[in-house]
């Protein structure tokens, strides 16, 4: 048996490649979907098999793009009005060279969830292998909420009926393939660690030894995830099949003059600098500061997806990546990039805008002296909850743009996070409502608790 696990950084997305006796499957493959072509003629295998476990609200799943590729079928859940692919259902077999999947209905994090069973007859008829989508994390279960709250209760008691009736029911030595590990919005506090079986889940999981069923149930409710809200733009093209890349991957945006860069901001499209925050406090004007590295977690909460997308990069190398990110969550409509970077706006004699910059040694002293500054710390409720800068006001980043009559007027500003990345996004957000007095606090609670000054709880 060969096996491949595929991680899609950002994202937290986990994908699978396995494959016997010159047959292959894929199992949730992601869009940018060349890696797998590229492994089949690694392991002289041809893919005849696409695996969905669910239909994903996170990001673009590439199974028709795969599809187009290889020729292979794409098989998915019941319950939904698939514009492509072929429906299974539990206890559909299916044969990959030595290899039997096993099809497992295993709803409650969504109603048409699958989980797919693997034997590996080379070896014996015992399954060894389950991948478990979104219905069984290393360390924690799916989020139950995405059908809002009238529907959580019953999903919440078929997650339960999906896990212990039917996946603890396997052998303790079963390993499970997830489709997310740690830092995905898919589940909450999913462990880093990527490898796990049925037993170590059995006993480690702390959602598994919640007691009964209606404590299992009364959990998840307390749960309150986050949803993004480009999640509704995933769970429609995933449902209908992402328009094509073409040969499995994005189009690299082409280099606009300065000229050129400049029309396209005359005309409404959307600037994202993917410079380090530290790197914005001299920037274009209107631009959004999200890190490279940060695109997968924060452009499907600001970005829209009827305008134009041009970007501003710290390097031409990072053209790759970022371009691949935002294909990922469906943007396609990435124009190009400022050839010659922010040193040609700079030279060109354009004007910028700034970001000031702040240590926590500047903050505490203005604290300390009185001064009406605002500390707006835009970190997740569990971190703000752990402990947090004395009468900061709290807004999640995510609720930001939405929620800016939040902020008070007439006041400087402070943002702040664990770092400086988020609070510089933050500091973005707000300098494009047309706020001035902004600064990004860099080192932000790290900082703060280093330098050891206090932090608060409610």
């Amino acid at each position: 048996m060969i096996f491949e696990r595929i991680r899609s950084e950002g994202l937290a997305h986990n994908s699978y490649f396995i494959a016997s006796d010159g047959h292959a499957a894929v199992i949730d493959p992601r869009r940018d979907c060349r890696v797998y072509a590229d492994l089949a003629r690694r392991y002289e295998a041809s893919i005849t098999h696409i695996f969905e476990t669910h239909r994903n609200e996170d990001y673009v799943i590439g199974s028709v793009e795969l599809a187009g590729l290889t020729g292979a079928a794409v098989h998915h859940g019941h319950g939904l009005t698939w514009r492509y692919g072929r429906t299974v259902h539990g206890g559909q077999l299916f044969d990959i060279g030595r290899l039997q999947l096993t099809a497992l209905s295993t709803p409650g994090h969504t109603d048409e969830s699958m989980s797919y069973l693997v034997a590996d007859f080379a070896t014996g008829p015992a399954q060894v292998m389950a991948f478990t989508g979104d219905t069984l994390f290393v360390g924690s279960v799916g989020r139950t909420d995405l059908y809002g709250p009238g529907e959580a209760p019953r999903l919440a008691a078929a997650l339960y009926d999906s896990i212990f009736g039917n996946l603890l029911q396997l052998g303790d030595g079963v390993i499970i393939c997830p489709a997310h590990g740690g830092g995905s919005v898919c589940g909450s506090h999913i462990a880093e660690r990527e490898l796990s079986t049925i037993g170590i889940e059995r006993q480690q999981n702390p959602a598994l030894n919640a007691g009964d069923e209606a404590e299992f149930v009364r959990q998840r409710l307390a749960e309150r995830p986050e949803r993004p809200p480009y999640f509704r733009q995933m769970e429609k093209l995933n449902l209908e099949g992402a328009p094509p890349l073409g040969r499995g991957e994005p189009a690299l945006p082409p280099a606009l003059t300065l000229a050129q860069f400049r029309a396209a901001l005359d005309n409404g499209a959307v600037l994202i600098d993917t410079r380090e925050p530290w790197g914005f406090g001299t920037h274009i004007k209107g631009a959004y500061s999200i890190w490279t590295s940060g695109l997968p977690e924060f452009a499907g909460w600001f970005l829209p997806y009827d305008r134009d997308i041009v970007l501003l990069l710290e390097r031409a190398e990072d053209l790759l990546t970022a371009a691949t990110n935002l294909a990922r969550l469906g943007y396609d409509r990435v124009v190009g990039y400022l050839q010659g970077g922010i040193e040609d706006w700079y030279g060109a004699g354009l004007a910028i805008e700034r970001l000031p910059v702040m240590s926590v040694h500047e903050l505490k002293a203005k604290l300390d002296h009185g001064e009406d500054i605002l500390v707006l710390d835009v970190r997740e409720r569990e971190e703000w909850d752990s402990g947090h800068v004395p009468a900061a006001q709290h807004l999640f980043l995510g609720h930001l743009q939405e929620r800016l009559a939040e902020v008070p007027a007439g006041r400087p500003v402070a943002t702040f996070c664990s770092i400086g990345r988020r609070s510089g996004l933050a500091g973005s957000i707000l300098l494009r409502s047309g706020r001035r007095d902004v600064s990004n606090v860099l080192g932000s609670m790290t900082a703060w608790r280093a330098a050891g000054y206090p932090a608060v709880r409610d």
